[in-house]
């Protein structure tokens, strides 16, 4: 049955205008779509034809990296995204049949899932005084891809109870996989399982366990512990583990009775019952937002040695240990299970090779000082449903004027960022998911932290110094990019991820034209280039104020590049032509 809110007429015609004004933003900035002036309408008009009979006309405004922003109440002939599908997949779009099929499910999940959000929102005063976990359920999801929780393999009742907006609570269940088939990586201070155990579970949990294995006539110290998606085990674990489930290689156990919490990115799960213990990221076999969630084999094996590597360069040092105090949520830990066939079998969709195991990560709360509380990076993007921005409610509250605290914002952001891509040739994708700003007690930020180590950092293809100790597994999991193309993770994680995003709403709200914005986000790029002069051959090699950067294109990808097809590596986002760079400056 449905909830009441998921049945309200005028609620889903508000999520589905909402939502078509942003397909028309972002398909128009992809140019996937091209629209056309209509001059005597205004210089805001702008009109887009679909067949013979049908022609959209909506009103917009134009933004750094050409960016389109829709009013979506200007939308016509009507405000339904699945309208606009049905008279353009073809004529316009270029879609095949599947993936427009595809594409509908997507859109079809992502809009039951705004409608529950709208239904429970709050206001921005609201959000602001909740933690970083309860936080985490009131986001909308990924500003730029459209379909962005279209989470397909969630049936409504799945959704209802594992989605992130559900906010509910969970206990996981554990397994047992014998050791010949799971295996164990931890940094030095965790180098066995039994020390990670030690501080994961209670010794009355860990007992339970281990009698639990003992009573089936097995060894416990031949099999590795680990929770485990429900999700996952019924849909994917107990059909295609099924002969290591019957042989006694993968047993199951009971849970550890700690409730956690799903966050953003849907398969990492906060720990709310002991907000000290380690946050565990699990495989979820879910297409959402382009890829599957699984957690690739090898670079689960690799995390804690990516943490270690990454954690050295930090403490050795001092700008990045000491001044900016940058956090690195390390993955300090892992469990990887093989599959017998699939592992084995390279040219099998990706997926497959993705099913079981665990990354255990560090929680935030203990690296917090006190007074500082923490957001992801997304936050800054919500609106509530007064239209009163959380940044907004943010500025206000510290007090500050809204250029000083834009200013501390990005002196928060932007030099550990600049600092490893510069000085060590390492960047990570700053989006808003795995971005965390650090506040002080006046909702000031004061300095960074970030997760996702493994999945995130790319490092320089052409050799630097820096790299020269760095360990053979780490080398050998990391991606690399030119360099010129290195600086693309943080145009397209942060500043077109994130912050072309916020000008407009500082513009609208703050009073800060999106001109200006753009120029503090470039001053706090020159300020730390000005105070590391000898890295100027890095600042060349690594230039972030070019005059034109590659358009990454990411729903592009799924409607033209890689659709819903089953491939044999993760997809990679799609580049269309240049845009013209914001943070550049022309020579006098």
């Amino acid at each position: 049955m449905l909830t009441p809110s998921v049945s309200d007429s005028a609620a889903w015609q508000h999520a589905a205008r909402r939502l078509l004004a942003k397909m028309l933003a972002e398909f128009a900035y992809e140019e996937v779509i091209v629209p056309e002036p209509e001059p005597a309408e205004g210089p805001t008009a702008y009109r887009l034809r679909l067949s013979p009979d049908v022609t959209y006309r909506f009103r917009a405004r134009r933004g750094a990296y050409g960016s389109w922003y829709v009013d979506a109440d200007s939308v016509t002939p009507t405000g339904d995204p699945l309208h606009f599908l049905l008279h353009g997949h073809e004529s316009v779009l270029g879609l095949s049949g599947d993936t427009t099929g595809h594409l509908i499910q997507e859109l079809l999940a992502t809009l039951r899932a705004d409608v529950r959000l709208d239904s429970t929102a709050l206001t921005a005063a609201e959000l602001a005084d909740l933690d970083y976990a309860d936080l985490e359920g009131h986001q909308t999801g990924h500003p730029w891809l459209v379909a962005n929780k279209g989470r397909i393999g969630f049936s409504a009742a799945d959704a209802a109870r594992w989605a992130p907006e559900a906010r509910k609570p969970e206990r996981l269940p554990w397994i047992a996989v014998h050791r010949d088939l799971a295996q164990y990586r931890g940094i030095p201070t965790l180098a066995t399982p039994d020390l990670l155990y030690a501080e994961e579970l209670t010794p009355g949990t860990l007992d339970t366990f281990r009698h639990t294995i003992a009573d089936r006539n097995r060894d416990p110290a031949d099999y590795l512990l680990l929770p485990v998606h429900p999700w996952q085990w019924d849909q994917v674990i107990a059909p295609l583990f099924a002969p290591a489930i019957s042989d006694g290689s993968i047993l199951h156990l009971t849970t550890d009775n700690d409730l956690r919490l799903p966050q953003q990115s849907i398969r990492t799960f906060l720990n709310t019952s002991r907000p000290h213990r380690r946050t565990v990221k699990l495989p979820l076999s879910v297409l959402n937002t382009l890829v599957w969630r699984g957690l690739p084999t090898e670079r689960t094996l690799a995390a804690p040695a990516v943490t270690a590597w990454v954690r050295g360069l930090r403490d050795a040092d001092p700008f990045l240990r000491d001044e900016t105090r940058v956090i690195l949520l390390g993955e300090v830990a892992s469990v990887t299970v093989e599959h017998p066939q699939y592992d084995r079998l390279p040219t099998v969709p990706y997926q497959y090779r993705e099913l079981l195991g665990c990354i255990w990560r560090e929680p935030l709360a203990a690296h917090l000082e006190p007074g500082e509380h923490a957001r992801t990076l997304a936050a800054l993007l919500h609106t509530d449903p007064n239209g009163r921005s959380f940044t907004a409610e943010l500025v206000d509250r510290s007090g500050l004027a809204p250029r000083v605290w834009l200013r501390h914002l990005f002196a928060a952001l932007l030099p550990p960022l600049l600092r490893f891509l510069y000085q060590y040739g390492t960047v990570f994708s700053p989006h808003g998911e795995n971005t965390i700003v650090v506040y002080d007690e006046h909702d000031i930020p004061v300095r960074l932290a970030v997760k996702d180590f493994v999945d995130d950092i790319n490092v320089s293809a052409d050799p630097l110094p820096e790299h020269d100790g760095m360990p053979d597994d780490v080398r050998q999991v990391l991606l690399t990019e030119r360099p010129e193309f290195l600086t693309q993770f943080i145009h397209a994680g942060l500043f077109i991820g994130v912050l072309r995003y916020l000008a407009p709403l500082c513009e609208a709200q703050l009073d800060v034209p999106e001109a200006e914005f753009w120029t503090l986000v470039r001053d706090e790029i020159i300020r730390h280039q000005e105070r590391f002069p000898e890295l100027k051959e890095r600042f060349a090699a690594f230039d972030l104020l070019t005059p034109r950067i590659d358009r990454l294109c990411l729903n592009r990808n799924r409607l033209h590049l890689d659709g819903y097809r089953d491939r044999a590596q993760r997809p990679h986002a799609a580049v269309h032509g240049t845009v013209a760079n914001p943070l550049h400056l022309p020579r006098p």
